[in-house]
């Protein structure tokens, strides 16, 4: 009975463990991009250094190509089990353990090596043998223990190593304004390239990069809110609408959750959340909620897709959040019921489906046919106490 307990727990899924942490899904998509999800499932004994989207901001931030980025997480793939127990047990307080970026081959020396020591007060240090033999990164938790099969666990940091960061052949760059133009957001490409966020566009194209591009109509409407940003807001807004990491939407489509953009700095989460129903996909703000309407571009590792609505940071639009109430109708002339008369907004743009109007006595529903009626409420009442 044992050795069938044995054999199903060697069938680990390192996507779907992290799949139950979604403050790992950069980190996550980036094994599955670069492939190294199957070669950890292919393991009988590994130990995977997972590190939370806040921590891998350092990394992407770096903009280097997608075939260094595999570099440094093979740095973060011990081939052996190294659990919870086993780490605060370490012989002589100190281990040197070999990663998967030692055995391709790629690393000189012992620096695909990562030194673990079994720190003071309950803290065990991790840092690359290249890095003079500083602990960069320090154990928080367990996030998954399959004895002796697969550990993953998450520590504090990327592991820094000159040599897993060297250079290394990438895909030459696209002309990402030429493409959007072609494809009906030559006004939001304008502005890319006007204000100079069109640069850090570019620099993350080979690692993995997603762009929302609103359409020159959308665009157009939205000018006059433009130019009344600052020069830094200006900036934070455009690159808001890039992601960086590669998203095709088939993985949109599948996957509902928070996505930081290249506008992300700290404190400054500048997020939004990713939410489909069925074929449709949405992008949803803390002001706005925007549609996909087209793709532009879904080629690993760019992807390009048009929406319908600028995208608004609450950090931005933070007034956006308490919208104004709308003027109450005349108690004389009442909306007619096939009017068309707009009732106040919510936050993210969609009518409310009542407001009330203690002025006047009155209050707008909404009819079977959608539209908007004002009713006394005192009338209305006494016929619901009638009926």
């Amino acid at each position: 009975m044992s050795m069938i307990d044995n054999g199903a727990a060697n069938a680990h899924n390192i996507t779907q463990i992290l799949q139950a942490h979604p403050e790992f899904s950069t980190f996550n998509h980036y094994l599955t991009l670069t492939h190294l999800a199957s070669e950890i499932n292919s393991r009988l004994t590994i130990t995977v250094c997972a590190v939370d989207n806040a921590g891998m901001s350092s990394l992407l931030s770096k903009h280097l190509p997608i075939y260094t980025i595999k570099n440094v997480l093979t740095l973060h793939i011990l081939l052996d089990y190294y659990g919870t127990k086993k780490l605060h047990q370490i012989t002589n307080g100190t281990s040197l353990a070999a990663s998967m970026f030692q055995e391709t081959g790629s690393a000189s020396g012992t620096s695909g090596f990562v030194n673990i020591t079994d720190l003071k007060d309950g803290k065990v240090g991790f840092g690359a043998e290249d890095n003079d033999g500083k602990l960069g990164a320090t154990f928080v938790k367990s996030l998954k223990e399959i004895p002796y099969n697969i550990s993953v666990i998450q520590i504090s940091s990327i592991l820094t190593s000159p040599e897993a960061e060297a250079p290394t052949p990438g895909p030459s760059q696209l002309n990402l304004t030429e493409l959007m133009a072609k494809k009906g957001c030559k006004a939001f490409a304008d502005l890319l390239s006007a204000n100079g966020a069109l640069k850090v566009y570019e620099d993350n194209s080979d690692g993995g990069l997603t762009v929302f591009c609103p359409i020159d109509q959308v665009v157009k409407d939205f000018m006059p809110k433009y130019k009344n940003l600052t020069a830094g807001g200006k900036s934070s807004l455009l690159l808001y609408h890039g992601v960086p990491i590669y998203q095709s939407m088939q993985m949109m489509k599948s996957n509902n959750g928070g996505l930081n953009t290249l506008a992300t700095d700290g404190a400054k989460k500048f997020d939004f959340t990713v939410q489909n129903d069925g074929e449709v996909v949405t992008l949803k703000t803390k002001i706005v909620t925007a549609k996909i309407t087209g793709t532009v571009l879904d080629e690993q590792p760019v992807a390009i897709y048009t929406i319908n609505k600028v995208l608004l940071p609450k950090e931005l639009f933070k007034a956006a959040l308490t919208p104004a109430p709308a003027p109450a109708p005349e108690a004389d002339a009442p909306v007619a019921p096939d009017s068309e008369a707009a009732p106040n907004l919510t936050p993210d743009g969609e009518p409310a489906d009542t407001k009330a109007d203690d002025s006047k006595g009155s209050v707008l529903i909404r009819s079977n046919g959608g539209k908007w009626v004002s009713v006394i409420l005192g009338v209305w009442l006494v016929s619901l106490l009638v009926v």
